[in-house]
């Protein structure tokens, strides 16, 4: 069983930045795909971003092209959302995401990611 953990959520004003970090417990297999989502109140888990760590390529959200940038440290059995240019409507809280099945650039839902962290709050106020 692998735990993610995130950190590094908080509060900032709009405009500001954030860096979201995730721990997995275990190292990651060659078919690992790492994501994260938010979900605000009232509505549905959003994706965000995923990372395959076999090609390094990052897939994103349209609501979050060019502000937020994801990476990995496969070493560190680490993921990062790195948030730029954040908004008010980017207040949610923020989950890591991985799976180990093949495949990465078609995860986009709940259900195509098998391990989850607990959350972090994230707060953009104006």
């Amino acid at each position: 069983q692998v735990q993610l953990v995130e950190s590094g959520g908080g509060s900032v004003q709009a405009g500001g930045s954030l860096r979201l970090s995730c721990l997995a417990s275990k190292s990651p297999s060659p078919t690992h795909c790492m994501g994260w989502f938010r979900q605000a109140p009232g509505k549905e888990r959003e994706w965000l971003a995923s990372i395959s760590s076999v090609t390094s390529t990052s897939y994103y959200a349209d609501s979050v092209k060019g502000r937020f940038t994801i990476s990995r440290d496969n070493a560190k059995n680490s993921h990062y959302l790195q948030m730029d240019s954040l908004k008010p409507e980017d207040t949610a809280m923020y989950y890591c995401s991985a799976d180990f099945r093949l495949g990465c650039s078609f995860r986009r839902r709940v259900d195509e990611f098998r391990y989850w962290g607990q959350g972090t709050q994230v707060t953009v106020s104006s």
